[in-house]
């Protein structure tokens, strides 16, 4: 994996005495409790910077809350501590504290830190700033899905991110959805869940029904699980039952899953009927059990 990123301008991390972080905590509080806001000079950011590698949690709280407060003021040192601290737990509590600023400059120091630190949570959190963020970080989370040197928990943090932007950045996924990319649709896709129910996006909503049939298995599937999801089985119900044929054993799966969901007794009789002709063992277990739910609720 290579840096993505160039690397603000930074002098030596200062460092803090136990005494000294407990102060500037305890100064810090008062100032929050008064609703002024911390100092925003470089100096004293580097010491909040510095308190985020304190080995209490409510201090590490205290000086995360303080950062926040700043504002985008703190952003470039939050960066450069994320990707280049040498203690972990400064880079998880920096990425953490990048999502209360949410500022999108600091979206390529984010990308930089999901594809390079080797911690898990710091990757995760990165996700999660660049989520907050909205709009403007979905181009750089689909660039993690097309690239095949990412890892799984990289692709998965990823999709995930794509999830939760949701209805932030409508434009993006539905352009997303339309990719050349099938890893690209799939992660699109499935975040098109918020749109069509809360939304009533009706081009969103046409989307998912085309990804029905898309010529990629994943993206089918994927689809068909999200139509499991939006409890509306008149719409639904006549779009997923094409889809128990399906050429692809992981589309059937998921399709007979999504009928159990919608809890509608009126795709019993096809799934019976698919049951009796399936060749896989490993989705036969699937369609009866689906079978069987929905003969509970009729």
């Amino acid at each position: 994996m290579t840096d993505v990123a160039p690397s603000f301008n930074s002098a030596e991390p200062v460092q803090l005495s136990e005494e000294e972080a407990e102060q500037l905590a305890q100064e810090l509080k008062l100032q929050l409790r008064q609703g002024e806001r911390p100092a925003g000079d470089s100096q004293a950011i580097e010491r909040m910077v510095a308190g985020l590698g304190d080995r209490r949690g409510l201090l590490r709280l205290t000086f995360a809350e303080s950062l926040g407060t700043v504002g985008s003021a703190a952003v470039p040192a939050l960066c450069t501590a994320m990707c280049e601290h040498e203690n972990v737990t400064v880079r998880r509590a920096a990425a953490k504290t990048l999502t209360l600023i949410s500022d999108r400059r600091a979206l390529p120091f984010l990308l930089k830190a999901l594809l390079n630190d080797v911690d898990p949570v710091v990757q995760g959190s990165a996700v999660g700033a660049m989520a907050v963020i909205g709009a403007d970080a979905v181009e750089g989370l689909l660039e993690i899905l097309v690239d095949p040197s990412n890892t799984p928990m990289q692709t998965g943090l990823a999709s995930w991110g794509l999830s939760f932007v949701g209805a932030r950045a409508p434009e993006a996924l539905k352009e997303a959805a339309r990719s050349p990319h099938a890893r690209i649709r799939t992660a699109a896709i499935g975040a098109l869940g918020d749109q069509i129910q809360n939304l009533g996006d009706e081009d969103a909503r046409q989307l998912l029904t085309d990804a029905l049939k898309d010529e990629d298995e994943e993206v089918r599937a994927e689809a068909s699980t999200l139509m499991g999801k939006l409890n509306d089985s008149q719409w639904a119900l006549p779009l997923l039952l094409p889809n128990l044929n399906d050429g692809s054993p992981l589309v059937r799966k998921n399709t007979a899953l999504s009928l159990m969901k919608l809890e509608d007794p009126a795709a019993i009789q096809a799934l019976e009927s698919r049951c009796e002709s399936e060749p896989d063992d490993a989705v036969k277990p699937i369609l009866r059990l689906a079978v069987n739910q929905l003969e509970r609720h009729a």
